[in-house]
């Protein structure tokens, strides 16, 4: 059943997974299935010994699952791939891509609350199996945790304001979908009301789906994962993430690096990155999918 189209197309779909260097018997890693557009083109490089993982905790993406054996689908977030991997034999595999963000049908489908477009619920839940949402975030958290929330993850300018005026609100106010959300913020959007719109809630999604602490996850199961020479493709959408990327596939470790009395690096480099600076979409394909303006490809080789 080809429907990739209704739910997702895919970023740089060749430079990505041509950055995997594709055996054709290998073991690879799909993170993030969603509409399949970049399975699809591994499975195309694969023999008939050739595996392929695919995740996504999204159960609308599977709706665009190929019929295809060689394909094993995880119904689950990719925080657990080395458990999914072991549990289905793998110890090792050859290559992991994961196209990070939100997909385009969930963009594009107002009652799943992550788009400023549509009025809807505040859900935001990229699995619906989730227990929190968007609106649970904004009636429960204190005013400190919201102004931390939109401060880090959204880098809103007056997150310290914005986070006052939500508290000192939301008692009085119904806050129960995007229109009312929208209708609150008037007061205190500072800028463009698009773009703080979407800082806002960017920062939401990232809250509720825990986008950063899975992605963490996901950087430190790789290089457990990975055989020596396996590739690490990995598309992201937003500073934040593309910062974490970068800074793991150059060190491999979080934080700061440690060393020896001369000021040399004692921790041994699990990852060689392969793009000094992250690739971008081409001016065709930024022109055919505007999404694509803000995607940054980066591809480490695990040593």
């Amino acid at each position: 059943m080809e429907t990739t189209g209704f739910y997702h197309r895919p970023v740089m779909l060749e430079e990505a997974v041509a950055g995997l260097k594709i055996e054709t018997g290998g073991i690879y890693v799909d993170a993030t299935f969603g509409g399949g557009g970049h399975s699809r083109e591994i499975l195309k490089s694969l023999g008939d010994d050739g595996r392929l993982v695919a995740f996504d905790q999204d159960i609308d993406a599977w709706k665009n699952k190929p019929d295809d054996s060689r394909l094993i689908d995880v119904h689950e977030n990719f925080r657990y791939m080395k458990r999914f991997l072991k549990l289905h034999g793998f110890a090792e595999v050859d290559g992991i891509l994961a196209d990070l963000g939100v997909s385009s049908y969930q963009f594009d489908t107002g009652e799943r609350g992550f788009s400023t477009r549509f009025d809807g619920p505040l859900d935001m839940r990229m699995d619906n199996r989730g227990e929190v949402t968007a609106e649970d975030v904004l009636k429960t958290y204190s005013e400190a945790e919201l102004h931390k929330m939109f401060e880090q993850y959204g880098e809103v300018r007056n997150s310290k304001q914005l986070a006052k005026h939500i508290v000192d609100n939301r008692n009085t106010t119904t806050l129960n979908s995007i229109g009312a959300l929208k209708a609150m913020l008037e007061q205190v959007m500072r800028g463009n009301p698009n773009k703080y719109l979407a800082q806002v809630f960017q920062a939401l999604r990232i809250e509720v789906n825990d986008e950063l602490g899975a992605l963490k996850d996901l950087l430190e199961q790789s290089v457990q994962c990975l055989k020596p020479g396996g590739r690490l493709s990995i598309i992201t959408f937003h500073s934040l993430e593309d910062r974490m990327v970068k800074q793991f596939m150059k060190r491999g470790v979080w934080g700061e690096v440690e060393t020896d009395v001369f000021g040399r690096a004692v921790t041994t480099p699990k990852l060689k990155p392969l793009t000094n600076k992250p690739i971008e979409a081409s001016e065709q394909e930024t022109k055919e999918n505007p999404r694509a303006r803000s995607a940054r490809l980066r591809i480490a080789e695990r040593l």
